[in-house]
């Protein structure tokens, strides 16, 4: 128990190897809260414009912009994206690292946030459109007041699961030198020679908060489903 206790010192408390591990999670954090905020934006922008097309035949060309987006984001890794936007796009540029991970996770979720919404607004009936057309409402004023705030309401259980997901993808943001949380383990990994200690901190980390989000999601899910049946 001691030679345990001992071990827990050496990797923890020498040096303050803890703020590794601290400063690591404030920039995994500060990605993935920014990173949500583009990704809801630019999905909820590239979501209406599918849908749009879809209902209307309209906005052939951005659509075209669109789907092309989805693909390449889609069809490719997170970790080559973040590569290709640091090493290529930036690569004559002094830029933050933080904010290449910032839009490299951003762009990223913004493609799996598009569907959400998109298979959101499409699951609302047809009907609804025709109440908003009897009302005397055009096209985007029934997307406004009618379609959207059911849509929204429907996917919101799964965009909750979907910044769980991109909290996890911001692992890999150390192949960029980004002194995020798992970089921060893997430094303590190196000053230290042991590896069990500081990848299994990590590891508890992620799970925490994976586990507070998560009964966060639940609890919002209860919620909608009480208030269906009232």
């Amino acid at each position: 128990m001691s030679s345990f206790i001992d071990k827990l010192h050496e990797t923890f408390i020498v040096d303050d190897r803890w703020k590794y591990l601290a400063n690591g999670l404030k920039t995994t954090l500060i990605i993935t809260v920014f990173a949500v905020m583009i990704g809801m934006v630019l999905g909820f922008l590239i979501a209406i414009i599918r849908s749009t097309h879809d209902k209307t035949g309209k906005l052939k060309f951005l659509n075209l912009i669109a789907k092309l987006y989805l693909t390449v984001i889609r069809g490719t890794p997170v970790m080559v994206q973040l590569l290709i936007i640091y090493y290529v796009i930036f690569a004559s540029v002094a830029i933050d690292k933080t904010i290449v991970g910032i839009l490299a996770f951003g762009l990223n979720s913004a493609a799996y946030v598009a569907e959400i919404f998109r298979s959101g607004i499409m699951s609302i009936d047809n009907g609804q459109f025709e109440a908003g057309a009897s009302l005397g409402l055009n096209y985007r004023k029934t997307m406004m007041y009618i379609i959207m705030p059911q849509a929204f309401k429907n996917v919101l259980p799964a965009l909750a699961n979907e910044c769980i997901v991109l909290l996890k993808e911001t692992s890999v943001a150390g192949y960029i030198a980004l002194n995020d949380l798992t970089k921060g383990g893997d430094i303590i990994r190196s000053l230290t020679y042991e590896a069990f200690l500081p990848l299994i901190a990590v590891a508890l980390i992620y799970l925490i908060i994976v586990m507070i989000l998560s009964s966060l999601v639940s609890a919002l899910e209860r919620r909608l489903a009480k208030s269906d049946r009232g």
